[in-house]
């Protein structure tokens, strides 16, 4: 297929080389930052319009919600190349109200729209292992299934409702978040008290309280391995998106809202690049202890 790929930042130039790999035709805007493999392995054109004029399928991996509205409907963006029955794929992390507004512009040219957003970090993007969370009309999905299957393991057709994807997400977001808060307040305290902080996380890993996030995030935390896989700033970003679809519910989300502030307070303190493992920077902050590395 000749798929149209804008986004390639630390998870989007891998999930755009697997499917490379797999022998789609990549086509991809010109950018400063295009290395010599991406070059060599797509059709450069000159913007948004161009990708997906030339595509069949377009698909989107950038930071934010206002980076997809740009990139869908600004000057030049992809609205403006979009022939009648091409499929758009976003699998950012946007709002979801934001999102069924986006779908429906799209919908009205023609058009099938998918929100697709993923987990899994950068190693899940490498190694084609990520968790899709697909909304949108099932149609679009089973045409878009052998793609997802390049880039990932786990790929659930949320629902019908384009948003459902972003809203799955959210919650995948939230309960990440908590688990970091998590690990990292219990191997401070365990430091702050005396003891070997990477024994005492060596011995909760077999039992009740052992996490992929303590597994994983823990030892992170304890070797200062910040080099980003998900960056602090779109975590915070990704939490953002929860409390300001809570506050329309009328639902309380107050660990949410603490990580979240977490999150900020890391960044402030230099962190807003890190990996989001680094949020126990600021913990550490407040208990004026070091994990160490």
């Amino acid at each position: 297929m000749r798929i149209g790929w804008i986004g390639l930042g630390i998870m989007g130039r891998p999930m755009a080389l697997n499917l490379a790999k797999a022998g789609h035709a990549l086509i991809v805007p010109d950018r400063k930052s295009l290395d010599a493999e991406m070059r060599a392995g797509a059709t450069v054109v000159a913007d948004a319009k161009s990708v997906a004029a030339g595509a069949e399928v377009v698909i989107l991996m950038v930071p934010d919600t206002p980076d997809v509205g740009e990139v869908l409907f600004g000057p030049a963006g992809v609205a403006e190349g979009l022939k009648p029955g091409t499929l758009v794929i976003d699998m950012s992390s946007i709002s979801p109200i934001a999102t069924a507004d986006f779908a429906a512009r799209i919908k009205e040219r023609g058009c099938d729209y998918l929100d697709a957003p993923v987990s899994g970090g950068e190693m899940g993007a490498k190694q084609a292992s990520l968790t899709i969370m697909v909304g949108g009309p099932k149609a679009a999905f089973e045409r878009a299934l052998p793609l997802f299957q390049l880039m990932g393991k786990t790929i659930t057709h949320v629902g019908e409702r384009n948003g459902a994807g972003q809203i799955c997400k959210v919650a995948n977001q939230i309960i990440v978040a908590c688990n970091i808060q998590a690990a990292a307040e219990a191997l401070v305290f365990a430091a702050k008290a005396g003891a070997d902080p990477a024994t005492v996380r060596k011995a909760i890993l077999g039992g009740f309280a052992g996490s992929r996030v303590l597994e994983v995030h823990g030892e992170r935390m304890l070797t200062r391995a910040f080099a980003p896989g998900f960056r602090i700033r779109l975590h915070e970003k990704d939490l953002s998106l929860a409390l300001g679809a809570a506050r329309e519910l009328g639902l309380a989300l107050p660990n949410t809202a603490l990580a979240q502030q977490m999150f900020q307070a890391a960044a402030a303190n230099g962190q807003a690049e890190s990996d989001h493992s680094a949020l126990v920077t600021a913990v550490e902050l407040l208990a004026d202890q070091r994990l160490g590395g």
